[in-house]
């Protein structure tokens, strides 16, 4: 793809520790963001994604280290994808299709400082 540029999704959700989805729940899901990604493998617009857990640590300027996850107004970063567009706004329209959206989560749409 000439002319593009790299762009990195981040998805954020407010995670629900007391919930767990039915089989059915986590199938459907994995289906979504499979056509999600899928599609944007297809147009050979996809560089990387990656799936956070919910284990880790924070450690703080003063080395000292606190067990969990990092969340912001209640929400936690999920993932990342990383796509290639030509504009930010080519991009933003590739991240309407995230499923997150739909669970009402939220998608983060940055540019990738090419330096």
């Amino acid at each position: 793809m000439t002319d593009s540029r790299n762009f990195m999704m981040i998805f954020r959700f407010e995670p629900d520790f007391e919930y767990q989805p039915t089989q059915e729940e986590r199938d459907t899901q994995h289906r979504q963001w499979g056509k999600f990604i899928g599609d944007i493998a297809i147009q050979e617009k996809l560089v990387s994604t990656h799936r956070l857990g919910f284990e880790g640590r924070q450690i703080a300027p003063d080395q000292a280290v606190t067990t969990g996850i990092h969340l912001s107004g209640g929400l936690t970063i999920g993932g990342n994808m990383i796509v290639r567009a030509k504009s930010l706004d080519e991009a933003v329209e590739m991240a309407k299709a995230c499923p997150i959206l739909s669970v009402g989560g939220r998608v983060e749409v940055r540019d990738i400082n090419q330096e």
